[in-house]
């Protein structure tokens, strides 16, 4: 039976670099991000942090807290028929419990938890959209405030702590595989 693991974290967690080894190990991936990033360009947006944030809560206004499992749930089901599926910014709650009833078992929860002041030394460093220290706290407040993320976090299958090198993240990732993967 394939699997759907959703990699779930606060930002600067290390999701995406979770996301990128299960790619390399053939799995598909479903950008929940996407969705914002579509939207933001359809409207002639720049992307940027604050017109993200509008983004994602306008979808959430409009479509409930489980905007993007209902927008992507589609192309996840697809997806889950020709093979494993990763699924990179599972945010809310609402999305959890939307999943979990249209995957059932296929769905996994793996949260990447790394301490706050670590996250916004990398956030700062990074190339693609870095955020200040004020702006991680902002997003963090909004995201737990009005995006429920923290209940998938606390839900969660397995957990990654990051706090150190990648190499380490790619050992736990590969703890994870043989945890859950053993073929």
């Amino acid at each position: 039976m394939n699997k759907a693991v959703a990699v779930v974290g606060m930002c600067g967690s290390g999701k995406s670099l979770l996301c990128d080894y299960f790619c390399k190990l053939g799995w598909q991936k479903v950008y929940f991000g996407g969705v914002t990033m579509t939207q933001l360009k359809k409207q002639g947006l720049p992307v940027n942090e604050q017109n993200e944030r509008a983004m994602r809560e306008s979808l959430r206004k409009n479509y409930g807290m489980g905007a993007f499992a209902l927008l992507l749930k589609d192309e996840i089901l697809q997806k889950l028929q020709e093979g494993n599926v990763v699924l990179d910014g599972l945010y809310s709650w609402s999305e959890y419990l939307i999943l979990k009833q249209a995957l059932g078992n296929a769905l996994l929860v793996l949260a990447v938890v790394t301490d706050c002041g670590i996250r916004k030394q990398r956030l700062a460093m990074r190339k693609v959209r870095p955020l200040t220290a004020d702006e991680v706290d902002a997003r963090d407040k909004a995201e737990i405030e009005h995006s429920e993320k923290g209940g998938p976090i606390a839900k969660a299958d397995c957990y990654v702590i990051n706090n150190g090198t990648e190499q380490q993240l790619q050992q736990q990732f590969e703890q994870f595989i043989c945890r859950y993967f053993p073929n």
